[in-house]
């Protein structure tokens, strides 16, 4: 991807503290990226898939080495499109698949998950071994196990059972230890990229050929929209649900001194899916210490239709009109190419530090 010249800003470039000291004092190369996170947002990941584009397909191939990718829902989506072996073309194959998406006027949650599940399966293509396999990056799945009433896919049930959740996480986000128990399904290569998990009840169990889609459709399946996945091989008995439920922008404790390069819709981190209402819920300091967040910035925003990312509600506003809503999801991510020319240009350059803000 060639770098071009941009006038007005398409990124907005937060780092956390010991991110910020590294990369103005010594600039930032493709080989000290040892962690990328990938948050839960649906279609708003169409909407950085120029990032996407430029990290994976160009600038990180550079200097290849190890890397761990951890992602919820839509990011963990992300990452496995990336770890096939053209990792341009799955990426933009995902982008093809999920704006070529369909719904009926009434579709419920069984067509939804149908949907769902048949998107993966082309995405995949019975490629499954080779992103487990692949020669640098290891893949981590976000999921939850759903206890009690959120366990169950009837509305009446499950609506009471999120209404549990939403008075607990009023409380504090330690109560939803009640409600969920956090799965991390992991490359058997390598473990999980992070210290020791105690906010939640936590396991991490390895990937195989015979989980990975279940884990995938599980950690995209958001409760009253698609089905639970249930009995998730190598796992246990359960149903488990979307990972952003309680990592919604994976503010977790990230392991290591690489830099922490996360390309992501906002230039916020909100703990958890629950989060989205109370502006105090904000990412922990140190936790995100080695994180580089790169996010689109106000004044790219404001350039696009409707004045935003892709996001779920599409569907609903172009209700009767897929073409329409194909048309501007498929014109977000030929825009969001600026964005990956623009973080080409910028580290390419060794300018990167001047642009950086405090996370």
């Amino acid at each position: 991807m060639t770098a071009i010249h941009i006038k007005s800003p398409a990124l907005t470039l937060k780092a956390g503290a010991r991110a910020l000291r590294r990369i103005r004092e010594n600039g930032l190369a493709p080989a000290d990226v040892g962690i990328l996170p990938g948050a839960a947002g649906g279609p708003k990941a169409l909407g950085i898939q120029g990032l996407d584009l430029a990290l994976f397909g160009d600038w990180l191939p550079r200097a290849p080495r190890e890397r761990s990718l951890i992602g919820a829902s839509i990011g963990s989506w992300r990452f496995a499109s990336a770890c096939l072996p053209d990792a341009a073309r799955g990426i933009r194959r995902l982008g093809e698949l999920y704006t070529q998406q369909c719904f009926s006027r009434n579709a419920d949650i069984f067509e939804v998950s149908a949907s769902c599940t048949r998107m993966l399966d082309d995405l995949l293509d019975g490629q499954d071994a080779q992103v487990l396999a692949n020669p640098h990056y290891r893949l981590n799945v976000v999921v939850v196990k759903s206890h009690g009433r959120l366990a169950d896919d009837a509305k009446g049930t499950l609506g009471l059972g999120l209404g549990a959740v939403i008075r607990d996480n009023l409380l504090g986000r330690r109560h939803l230890h009640r409600h969920f128990e956090r799965v991390i399904l992991h490359d058997a290569r390598l473990a999980p990229p992070l210290e020791a998990l105690r906010d939640f009840p936590s396991r991490c169990l390895p990937l195989d050929v015979g989980n990975l889609r279940h884990a995938l459709l599980a950690s995209g399946s958001i409760p009253m929209v698609m089905q639970g996945v249930r009995d998730i091989p190598g796992v246990g008995p359960g149903t488990y649900r979307d990972g952003g439920l309680l990592d919604y922008h994976l503010d977790l404790p990230y392991q290591g001194g690489d830099v922490v390069l996360y390309p992501h819709f906002t230039d916020k981190v909100i703990p958890g899916w629950f989060d989205k209402g109370l502006p105090w819920r904000r990412g922990d300091a140190g936790r995100l210490q080695d994180v580089l967040l790169l996010a689109p910035s106000r004044e790219y925003l404001a350039r696009l239709p409707h004045g935003k990312l892709p996001d779920r509600k599409d569907f609903k506003r172009y209700l009767g009109d897929d073409a329409g809503r194909q048309r501007y999801w498929n014109k977000a991510m030929e825009e969001s190419r600026r964005m990956g020319d623009e973080f080409l240009e910028l580290v390419d350059g060794g300018r990167l530090g001047e642009h950086l803000q405090p996370l």
